[in-house]
């Protein structure tokens, strides 16, 4: 039983207890719906004349409804279900990577409103304006016909790089970002003082979004690997994210696996993501494409992907000995992180997903020749099958799971709202 309180000789205040409560309400019908109020009460402790006025409270604010079916009692008057309203909010998640913007929209139950993905070179363009970029895609997302009539609760921001708690990204060498405020700058551009935004590393947001909606899903020990310019990954420990002392757990891009190896973004040399990033596939993959090397515009970082998987297909040995190479690097990086994290399963993301026929047998093989205990269990390596959105979805799922937890304040009721 979950355990609501009722406001007597506890140290809060009303307004507290009852902002709690709403919360744990609305957590509660989160994970029984569809139930009654009968059953809310008997599962958080509260009475029925409290969960009612709760209840209509949340109703008020768009976050729970009625479903018009009614629960099947023995004894009494049958009472209305209850589930949460996946028609009045909606969350919007953003990813900015070195070659594309992606978002996507979600409503209170995870599912998928509005998607987009634009190629984009954030490098050339700047933290200015890309978080203009970013808070007019918002706009045009919160506008579009599938987000119609519909409040947004929150944004969310997926970043290649080192973020702090208020939203700063600290440090993102692939994007040349050190020190920007991108939290509050978005915040600022956005002009709504009661919209919550909020900014995380993209491997943290894509770990959370397969957790929920990946093809492992549910998986308590998981970890993701972003395939894109840079490498990183996010990491689920019993189904715990791990952050770290300074939020960059899951850097596995900055594993040195080679001291003598080629030179990284990040200024230091033999890092797996200089030796199993994407630029550095394309570069041994497609040399004659490639030449000159990073930094490509978003859309020749695509066109170079195509090329190598349409030459590998084809049985060209100098892509196909490149993706082999590749996934022998990465499959020792991930032994190095397995062997210490212990991860049930791998998701590997972004544009490793287009090149998996060819990486994955070498990562798998690598990983089981490195890891500690390989004839444990092991961990499996999988692909993503959320595509370039996972981070985007990740984030925008979180916004809405913040709500019944308490880290995102609860909207205000609809015509307490002032436009």
């Amino acid at each position: 039983m979950r355990t609501g309180t009722e406001g007597r000789g506890n140290g809060f205040s009303v307004s507290t207890v009852r902002e709690t409560n709403l919360q744990l309400v609305l957590r509660t019908v989160r994970e029984l719906a569809p139930c009654s109020r009968a059953a809310v009460a008997s599962d958080t402790g509260l009475n029925k004349t409290t969960v009612s006025s709760l209840v209509a409270d949340l109703m008020a604010r768009g976050l729970v409804r009625e479903t018009g079916e009614t629960s099947q009692r023995r004894v009494g008057r049958p009472g209305v279900l209850l589930a949460l309203d996946d028609t009045s909010l909606a969350a919007i998640g953003l990813e900015v990577n070195v070659d594309y913007l992606a978002v996507v929209a979600v409503d209170l139950l995870d599912r998928e409103l509005a998607t987009r993905h634009v190629h984009f070179d954030a490098r050339a363009a700047g933290p200015e304006a890309s978080a203009r970029l970013m808070a007019e895609t918002v706009r045009e997302t919160a506008a579009a016909s599938a987000l119609a009539g519909r409040r947004i609760v929150g944004v969310s921001v997926a970043v290649p790089g080192l973020v702090d708690p208020v939203g700063t990204v600290v440090l993102a060498p692939n994007l040349g970002w050190r020190d920007v405020p991108l939290g509050g700058r978005l915040a600022a551009l956005l002009d709504d003082p009661a919209l919550p935004t909020q900014v995380d590393n993209d491997g943290n947001l894509g770990v959370m979004a397969e957790f929920r909606d990946g093809t492992c899903a549910g998986t308590p020990d998981l970890v993701y690997v972003t395939g894109e310019v840079g490498v990183g990954a996010g990491v689920l420990s019993g189904g715990t994210l791990l952050r770290g002392a300074s939020g960059s757990a899951g850097e596995i891009g900055h594993l040195c696996l080679d001291p003598d190896g080629p030179e990284c973004a990040c200024g230091r040399r033999g890092c797996l993501e200089a030796l199993a990033g994407i630029g550095a596939i394309v570069a041994a993959a497609v040399p004659d494409l490639a030449a000159g090397g990073l930094p490509w515009t978003g859309s020749e970082v695509a066109d170079l992907v195509g090329a190598a998987t349409r030459r590998a297909r084809e049985g060209d040995a100098v892509a196909v000995a490149a993706m082999e190479r590749a996934g022998t690097w990465l499959g020792r990086g991930l032994a190095g992180l397995a062997n210490v994290v212990d991860p049930g399963v791998v998701v590997l993301g972004g544009y490793f997903v287009p090149m998996g026929p060819w990486l994955l047998p070498s990562v798998r093989a690598a990983l089981a020749e490195h890891m500690f205990a390989p004839d444990t269990g092991g961990c499996r390596v999988e692909l993503s099958g959320l595509g370039f959105s996972a981070a985007a979805r990740g984030g925008a799922a979180a916004m809405v799971h913040a709500l019944d937890t308490g880290r995102l304040p609860l909207p205000a009721p609809a015509e307490e709202r002032v436009e």
